[in-house]
């Protein structure tokens, strides 16, 4: 399942939220430099889903606010889950 996803480095804590249209809004502490920001939503997408981190993978932006990620093995569920445990 591919997944348009806004992120905001620099916040002052980790949340995920789901938007109206399906997409992530991800808040990450990390800073945007050497790939980090990247690293930390990665990171914090495999812990909210309770999914390997090799499941997950940025397949656009690497270098932009908007991105679209690659989650393997993910279901409907799944985002249910990510959406309950947002802010955590």
């Amino acid at each position: 399942m591919r997944l348009p996803v806004r992120v905001y480095p620099r916040a002052g804590r980790n949340e995920v939220a789901r938007n109206d249209d399906s997409s992530l809004s991800v808040r990450v502490t990390a800073v945007p430099e050497d790939g980090k920001a990247n690293a930390a939503l990665l990171e914090l997408l495999a812990d909210r889903l309770k999914i390997p981190r090799s499941s997950i993978r940025i397949v656009r932006g690497r270098r932009t606010r908007d991105k679209v990620v690659q989650l393997d093995g993910l279901t409907s569920e799944d985002l249910t889950r990510l959406a309950g445990s947002a802010g955590r």
